[in-house]
């Protein structure tokens, strides 16, 4: 058994920056895996409306996620360009060194739920992948390749077999807490093991 928390995510989900957030300034040393998943993907194959779609739930959506936000100190703002293509995004996670991902994660998801950035624009893009020295070329034709392609979609094929539905979604022992709500469950769930 590893001593960590699998933590399934897509750039997304507001409610997996808010995850994120937490587990930055609450995370208290645990080590968290960050597990990319492409949540569009996860919904086909549950067969699964996104909230987006569905107009009183996407209201929902954004007054809950500045409701938590505030709660927790966490800067927040829903992004104006929402939903947005993030296979790329997700791909990106894929080729990136440990140190590279850990900034790469946080600056997409910053950009996108904090400062309102729009990640479809290349150079938004652009600026995030020269703060962790990757060339944008090379970004690209690194996330076009077959490999990268072939696990990202094997990543969340995984996720769809452990019955995870949703992101985020904290995996601790074998046991699913799905929701940034789901957050001091899942620690509980960790110290209760280790």
């Amino acid at each position: 058994m590893t001593k960590n928390i699998d933590f399934y995510f897509d750039f997304i989900s507001p409610y997996t920056y808010l995850g994120h957030k937490r587990i930055q300034n609450e995370g208290n040393g645990i080590n968290f895996i960050y597990k990319p998943i492409l949540l569009g993907g996860l919904h086909k194959l549950w067969n699964i409306t996104p909230q987006a779609y569905i107009e009183p739930k996407k209201k929902f959506m954004i007054s809950d996620c500045e409701m938590v936000s505030k709660k927790f100190k966490i800067d927040f703002k829903f992004n104006s360009n929402f939903p947005i293509n993030t296979i790329k995004l997700m791909r990106g996670c894929l080729i990136l060194d440990e140190d590279q991902l850990k900034k790469y994660i946080n600056l997409v998801f910053e950009d996108y739920w904090k400062n309102d950035k729009d990640l479809t624009n290349t150079d938004v893009l652009s600026k995030i992948l020269n703060k962790i020295e990757i060339n944008l070329d090379e970004f690209f034709k690194k996330i076009e390749s077959n490999e990268v392609k072939e696990k990202l979609k094997k990543l969340t094929n995984d996720a769809f077999k452990k019955n995870i539905f949703g992101a985020p979604t904290y995996v601790v022992n074998d046991k699913n807490f799905w929701g940034q709500d789901r957050f001091e469950y899942a620690i509980e769930e960790f110290k209760s093991i280790f």
